[in-house]
């Protein structure tokens, strides 16, 4: 039976009112690969990412008197991570604005148990492929929805876009990775 995940709003409550450092930790563990996964797919370094990861949670942590205030502490974070990750990229490219539209995507596929681990590799590739060759938007919508498992309103809040642009996004996606794959394995 796989360890269950501790509450966010508890941890959230326990840092905001005890400055408990064992429930930041927890959160730390929680969040963390999301965030590091959510920046590294906008930032394209793994060092990048980590710094900004990391940066999110120290922010988290120096906000910690105001935690209550916050809905959804996960969200919150990937929305710091955002920001992060764009100021980073201006930083580091001043000459160059960049826009979500033009960030590189990837879908990382993670196994979790045994039967997902016997996935045939020549279907992981097809489908890696597949998301390639999404518009960026799409790729990032279909990512925060399918992998990290966030709603159409945490995504539109992470994003700056509306629910029903999520929507039209996540839409776009699935029809064309139907659509490539159902090519790709003869099944039309």
């Amino acid at each position: 039976m796989p360890k269950s995940l501790p509450d966010l709003d508890d941890l959230k409550t326990h840092i905001a009112l005890y400055d408990s450092e064992s429930a930041y930790q927890q959160l730390f563990k929680c969040l963390f690969p999301s965030l590091y996964r959510f920046c590294f797919c906008i930032l394209k370094s793994r060092e990048l990412a980590e710094e900004a990861a990391s940066d999110v949670m120290i922010t988290l942590w120096r906000n910690r008197l105001k935690m209550l205030e916050i809905n959804n502490i996960k969200v919150y974070a990937l929305v710091i991570a955002r920001n992060v990750s764009l100021n980073i990229l201006n930083r580091n490219h001043k000459e160059e604005l960049v826009s979500l539209d033009d960030i590189r995507i990837e879908i990382l596929l993670d196994a979790h148990n045994p039967e997902q681990l016997l996935i045939n590799d020549e279907l992981k590739k097809k489908l890696e492929m597949a998301t390639q060759s999404l518009p960026s938007k799409c790729k990032l919508v279909f990512k925060l929805i399918k992998e990290d498992g966030l709603s159409y309103k945490e995504t539109a809040t992470i994003l700056n876009i509306s629910v029903k642009t999520v929507d039209a996004h996540l839409v776009t996606a699935v029809k064309k990775l139907s659509t490539i794959l159902k090519a790709e394995f003869n099944l039309m």
